[in-house]
């Protein structure tokens, strides 16, 4: 029999641990090792211990044995996960560039076209994003995930092609419904293997190579807007070509390198004693392991508990609290007349939101592991305060120069808690597989069907730069989210442990 020894001082209870530890490895040990072959764990803490060494990595203060199988996840969940976010995000944002870069010149597009091309890319990510989230929990992510990276890729190709409006919302509609499956899948597989002293740094680390996408984007644009007129295509055909062929290789890697989940895992990277181990990790968690989908199961989800009700709104409102799906920054600038910046500039003066973004994800994701002790709400209020103060300010416009770029730039305080939001999501939800899938994938889901609708109400291209409405709107949602955030938190500890 397998045993795995906890290392935690004597106090009430403690026999309970250990006696929960050696039961979950033997029933490991019964199904997955085999008599002959029988795994050994040496040590592994029931709680996540928090010291200095854990602020810094949290791998320091674990045994040798996790953590070299937290290293090994590391190395292919997470590397795999960022890179794939990144050019999803880098195939979702690169109409923007395109369309400040002479595509709506040389399509000779008007009023809220580009409106229209977000929207339909947000009514496929609407269709396939929460049945994407749901299929994950029964088929291989290493074949699902690089099947439809491939797809949204070569679409993406296919943008370069494409010499009406009309075709760019056919291709944008299809990139929406295959990009749908990555992020909420991306985030279950994370939130399947990473214990909670560990989850908040990945989520947010998979997390900001969003806004690394975002930068990325305006200086891949700069960049091929020089081969503007090489092999007949314009600037803007060559950041659709690039992006679309940056797409490919990573999902090769991702069909011979993703993990899968800990209950299917058949990583040839892994042990059978390491793929035993991160089960138990995942049981000391309190992470169920999947079930077989019922009527019932699913009307207690969403009717059972106030996990739906409130999650969901919550992130709903910080995904659509700020201004990233829009290229205002990149529209002010051009909005001078004469032109005050070049192409150049226009792409990369903008990518200072994400530089702040980045910061600020990986400033709040340590702090939160760490100091904190897993409190993942203070980031959220944070973000959600900086956002108020900026899009305020914004929507009054009259303001100086100099506030006007700060806000600009300091909106990306709050763009940088949506990772805690989703690690928040997975700690409350552990005790039910099922509903960590359907609750996040519903939390991404219902954002989108916001972005169906919301840029033709809030941000008409009619009233660029200036935006109103638009400013008006994520002001308001940023106030609900904090309210939501202070409704789970109560729910979730009478405001006990704050």
């Amino acid at each position: 029999m397998g045993k795995a020894a906890v290392d935690h001082p004597a106090e009430e209870g403690s026999m309970d641990t250990f006696q929960h530890v050696d039961m979950v490895m033997s029933e490991h040990d019964a199904e997955k090792a085999g008599p002959a072959n029988n795994p050994t764990v040496t040590e592994i803490r029931p709680e996540p211990k928090r010291g200095w060494r854990n602020f810094i990595w949290d791998s320091l203060d674990k045994s040798p044995e996790e953590r070299r199988l937290v290293q090994k996840i590391d190395l292919a969940l997470l590397t795999l996960g960022c890179l794939s976010y990144f050019v999803k995000y880098l195939d979702q944002i690169n109409i923007n560039n395109a369309f400040v870069s002479g595509m709506k010149e040389d399509l000779s597009l008007y009023g809220n076209q580009l409106n229209i091309m977000q929207t339909c890319w947000g009514v496929g990510y609407l269709l396939g994003g929460l049945p994407s989230n749901i299929l994950l929990t029964r088929v291989r992510p290493s074949r699902f995930i690089p099947l439809v990276e491939v797809l949204w890729g070569g679409l993406t190709l296919c943008l370069t092609a494409c010499k009406t409006a009309k075709q760019i919302y056919v291709v944008r509609f299809f990139v929406g419904l295959f990009e749908s499956a990555l992020y909420p899948g991306m985030i279950y597989i994370i939130g399947s293997w990473y214990r909670s002293d560990e989850l908040a740094k990945r989520t947010c680390i998979f997390q900001v190579t969003s806004a690394v996408g975002t930068m990325f984007s305006g200086y891949l644009m700069a960049a091929v807007y020089h081969l503007d007129g090489q092999s007949g295509l314009h600037g803007w055909q060559w950041l659709f070509l690039v992006d679309g062929l940056i797409t490919l290789p990573i999902a090769v890697a991702c069909f011979f390198l993703l993990p899968d989940l800990p209950s299917n895992c058949r990583a040839r990277y892994l042990s059978k004693e390491e793929i035993t181990l991160a089960q138990v990790r995942m049981e000391l968690e309190g992470r169920a392991s999947r079930e077989p989908f019922s009527k019932a199961k699913i009307k207690r989800i969403i009717f059972g508990t106030w996990h739906w009700w409130v999650l969901v709104p919550m992130y709903t409102f910080w995904n659509n609290g700020g201004s990233s799906a829009q290229p205002v920054f990149a529209q002010y600038l051009k909005n001078f007349d004469p032109p005050k910046y070049s192409v150049a500039q226009i792409n990369t003066y903008p990518t200072i939101t994400g530089g702040v973004q980045v910061f600020t994800t990986l400033f709040f994701a340590w702090t939160s592991d760490g100091f904190l002790k897993g409190r993942r709400w203070p980031a959220v209020i944070v973000g959600g305060c900086f956002n108020i103060m900026c899009y305020s300010s914004l929507w009054h416009w009259n303001i100086p120069e100099g506030w006007r770029w700060a806000c600009y730039a300091l909106s990306g305080v709050g763009s940088s808690v949506a990772g805690l939001i989703m690690s928040w999501a997975h700690e409350i939800c552990s005790s039910d597989n099922e509903e960590r899938a359907i609750v996040t994938g519903s939390m991404n889901q219902m954002a989108y069907v916001f972005q169906m609708w919301l840029p033709l109400v809030a941000w008409k291209q009619t009233t660029a730069p200036q935006y109103t409405s638009g400013f008006a709107t994520i002001t308001f949602f940023n106030v609900c989210m904090i309210f939501f955030a202070l409704l789970a938190l109560y729910l979730q500890t009478g405001f006990r442990k704050i």
